[in-house]
């Protein structure tokens, strides 16, 4: 199933917090992310009935290798999106926050070519 931008924001905050610290739970996410636990908890439910996620006994969640693969997408695309803006003379704040925007939105042949461009010319 594809997922919305929500459940990719959700799958790119777990694979942040995860890369800090082995332990994520609801609560990290939320506190992240600025969102309420009741909205945590129905995302979560969504992207573990998806197969994105796992979740143990003690609450921890973890990535599935579909979600992981798909975290770390969006995730390359924040970045590399961000990078470029920045080095074009825009603000890290403005930046990143249009990075968040485009990189659900944007079709992976323009990605592609854009990080093409970048990686040709050391951007």
């Amino acid at each position: 199933m594809a997922l919305q931008e929500s459940g990719e924001m959700y799958l790119e905050t777990i694979y942040v917090l995860s890369q800090k610290s082995n332990a994520v739970r609801a609560i990290d996410i939320g506190e992240y992310m600025g969102f309420s636990k009741p909205s945590v908890s129905r995302a979560l439910g969504l992207l573990k009935d998806d197969g994105y996620i796992t979740k143990d006994e003690n609450g921890y969640i973890k990535l599935t290798e579909s979600g992981e693969a798909h975290a770390k997408t969006i995730y390359e695309r924040h970045t590399i999106l961000s990078t470029l803006f920045i080095r074009l003379g825009v603000d890290e704040k403005t930046a990143t926050e249009d990075a968040c925007r485009i990189e659900h939105y944007i079709s992976d042949k323009t990605f592609n070519a854009i990080k093409a461009h970048m990686e040709e010319h050391n951007v």
